[in-house]
């Protein structure tokens, strides 16, 4: 027997906010059940498992060991500049001048993931 994969959680300060970020990073509309304040709240992707954010009290004070890593429909220049401007920051610019690296970006409360090329871009460097 194996197990499944039931869903991602997040330790959060406000669950409804960074489900709500994410939601909108992965172009994935929150439940209508979903309200600010809400000390749990989820994002369900169209494939896979569910992303579900609990409030906690205590902030994250390390390097995640988890992250999520992201590979655009767009090019990766513009997937980091869309991030960017729904409030993630710039932690680590991996990206390399021949098009190959990734970008490591942090959400609004500080977690870790990664911008990888697009499968064009990938495509592109292969040929």
């Amino acid at each position: 027997m194996v197990s499944v994969l039931q869903n991602v959680a997040i330790d959060c300060a406000d669950a409804y906010e960074l489900a709500r970020f994410w939601s909108e990073v992965l172009g994935c509309p929150l439940p209508r059940e979903a309200n600010p304040g809400d000390p749990e709240a989820e994002v369900m992707l169209p494939e896979g498992p569910l992303l579900y954010f609990n409030q906690v009290p205590e902030p994250k004070t390390i390097k995640n060991r988890l992250h999520l890593c992201l590979r655009p429909k767009t090019t990766r220049e513009e997937e980091v500049e869309r991030l960017l401007n729904l409030g993630a920051t710039l932690i680590d610019d991996r990206r390399e001048p021949d098009g190959a690296g990734w970008a490591v970006l942090a959400d609004p409360e500080g977690n870790e993931f990664c911008v990888l090329r697009s499968a064009a871009g990938r495509a592109a460097m292969s040929s």
